[in-house]
């Protein structure tokens, strides 16, 4: 067809055209393997002088050896009346019609893989059955077809493997550097990687809400995603104990810093972004985190209250409690069913309670000073315009910055909240 057939052919016409050259290229393939079956079989050193017909192969179509592999081995399992390598063909009526050019590279291997499991008493038939289907599937269908061909033939399945499972292999390196960031490089099993894909992959969501598009890379979604994964390891109560303790990061912050940094009154009624203050916090027996930070991890935490000399030596350490205690915790669970943020769709485990007035500045633990917030929102709400208040019905509800809504009319998220009507 040329370019003005091309131009002026419909649509019906270009797919028929389409279709005749596959024909004609997968008519061409099955030849080409038929022909280097021929050569196998006569002997591929005596006529060509290489070591293997895929050698061969390899240096006359410029593939890569894989590839002319995979075309050597196909050719093996199709080609009738030969003895390549001292096995019969496992599927000659499908190397006829692979000349025919009827059918595909993958409906191949796909009758192949079957038939290699098939019990040679059973292979004709089996084979005319795939054959027949393929006509008018695809090589998924045929496929599932093959499943059911080898779950009928042998309904026991094969003999439960006895022998001890090897250790999976897992390796994983977390190290600290100058500038304050955590390098994180590991290799894990199959069923390992697969678990934490999975993990990731629903907490990498791309998020929904009042603050716009989400313009994350995949890099930094999942990145995100990992440290909300800490945060719900941390909070689970089964953790193990290191120490004597339950795993935890010890935030030391003066009392100062603490309650000067991000206070409730820098923000007013302006919903303008708060200024920042300074102050530092240290993160455990490496780093440092700001005193905003801090105030961030106090909205929900363990907490051992400690009084420190002239010389930041330890004088006096008072007894761990949570800030938000299980029975406060369970009824934030009830009230808001999950993070409150307008659009967030995150569910109550993977969220924190948040002071509205912060504990620092005397704000109380109870329901009513409370609010659940996912991670990304919680930062958000200690770090712009946002402001969160308990409505007169007793459900929370946020004002929005004054550059989203400069009447900053309340909203809600009404995503965890039950339907208006009967279902």
């Amino acid at each position: 067809m040329d370019s003005e057939a091309v131009w002026r052919a419909d649509a019906v016409a270009l797919a028929d055209r389409i279709s005749a050259l596959l024909t004609v290229v997968r008519s061409a393939e099955a030849e080409i393997g038929s022909l280097l079956a021929e050569i196998e079989s006569r002997g591929v050193v005596e006529l060509f002088g290489y070591r293997s017909v895929a050698r061969l192969f390899e240096h006359l179509a410029d593939v890569p050896k894989a590839a002319a592999e995979a075309v050597v081995k196909r050719a093996r399992a199709l080609t009738s009346g030969r003895t390549l390598d001292g096995v019969p063909a496992v599927a000659p009526a499908t190397g006829v019609a692979a000349l025919a050019g009827r059918l595909s590279t993958p409906m191949i291997d796909t009758i192949v893989g079957v038939m290699t499991q098939v019990p040679l008493e059973h292979r004709a038939d089996a084979e005319q059955h795939l054959l027949s289907f393929a006509s008018d599937a695809g090589h998924k269908q045929v496929a599932a077809l093959g499943a059911r061909i080898l779950a009928h033939l042998d309904p026991d399945g094969a003999e439960p493997d006895t022998t001890e499972p090897a250790m999976p292999s897992r390796e994983l390196s977390l190290r600290r550097k100058r500038t304050g960031t955590w390098e994180l490089q590991g290799r894990f099993d199959d069923e390992t990687g697969s678990r934490a894909s999975a993990l990731l992959d629903s907490l990498a969501q791309r998020r929904s809400g009042e603050e716009g598009a989400d313009l994350r890379s995949p890099q930094e979604r999942y990145g995100d995603a990992f440290s909300d994964a800490i945060d719900l390891a941390l909070s689970c109560p089964e953790l193990p104990m290191q120490a004597g303790e339950r795993a935890h990061v010890m935030v030391t912050v003066s009392l100062e810093d603490l309650k000067s940094n991000l206070g409730q009154a820098i923000l007013g009624d302006t919903g303008t972004r708060p200024q920042a203050r300074t102050g530092r916090a240290t993160l455990g027996d490496l780093g440092t985190i700001s005193a905003a930070e801090a105030r961030i991890h106090a909205c929900d935490c363990l907490l051992i209250p400690a009084v420190l000399g002239a010389k930041s030596e330890p004088l006096d350490l008072g007894r761990q409690r949570r800030l938000v205690p299980p029975g406060i915790r369970r009824a934030l669970y009830m009230r808001d069913r999950g993070c409150a943020f307008p659009g967030c769709h995150r569910p109550p485990r993977h969220c924190q309670g948040h002071h509205i007035r912060h504990w620092a500045d005397g704000g109380p633990t109870e329901l009513g000073n409370l609010v659940l917030m996912c991670a990304h929102h919680h930062r958000l709400l200690h770090r712009s315009g946002w402001q969160v208040r308990i409505a007169t019905d007793g459900l929370p509800e946020f004002l929005p910055p004054v550059f989203l809504d400069k009447r900053r009319k309340p909203r809600r998220n009404n995503l965890h909240q039950p339907l208006p009507f009967a279902a």
